[in-house]
């Protein structure tokens, strides 16, 4: 169930960044939606204090 509210969310923005002509947007949104999988993905695992070093 949650799929299709991450689809429509993502559909949503596009469509804003497209009406408001604001372009300068996306590349925010993508470099956090990247930090935030990658401390997801990094937790519990024996990368984590790797990837901790970075920030």
């Amino acid at each position: 169930m949650a799929r299709p509210a991450v689809v429509g969310l993502a559909r949503e923005f596009w469509a804003f960044l497209r009406v408001r002509k604001k372009w300068w947007l996306a590349p925010i949104v993508l470099v956090l939606g990247l930090f935030g999988a990658l401390i997801v993905l990094s937790q519990g695992s024996a990368v984590a204090p790797f990837i901790y070093t970075i920030f």
